[in-house]
């Protein structure tokens, strides 16, 4: 069992910067693919952003590549989103979420993340 939790959430203005980290608890932090999702209201969840075990591939949603950095230590068992140049449009709950397929295929789908955190409120005001 992987237990998340997420913190680092709030409110910044438009162009501010925000940095979340998932703290995780539980065995064999480093074999998974760690993820970043958020759920705006009234909108499906989406995919942010994904790192493998060993920080060696990442991937990112379109929509916030060259603006978010997904990084991770696994001596802390924490992986961080840091958020720059923040939009009206990246308000969300933001969730971690642990993922045991290695494929990078994988790191988009929601379906394939076996373990969630609660998540973090992240508003950003125009």
């Amino acid at each position: 069992q992987v237990q998340l939790v997420e913190s680092g959430g709030g409110l910044v203005q438009a162009g501010g910067s925000l940095r979340l980290s998932c703290v995780t608890s539980g065995r064999s932090f480093s074999s998974y693919t760690m993820g970043w999702f958020r759920q705006a209201p009234g909108k499906e969840r989406e995919f942010v952003a994904a790192i493998s075990w060993n920080g060696g591939n990442t991937v990112y949603a379109d929509s916030v590549k060259g603006r978010f950095t997904i990084s991770r230590d696994n001596a802390k068992n924490t992986v961080y989103l840091q958020m720059n140049s923040l939009k009206p449009e990246d308000t969300a709950v933001y969730c971690c979420a642990a993922n045991p397929y290695t494929g990078t295929y994988s790191y988009p789908l929601p379906s394939k993340y076996a373990y969630w955190g609660q998540g973090t409120q992240v508003t950003v005001s125009s």
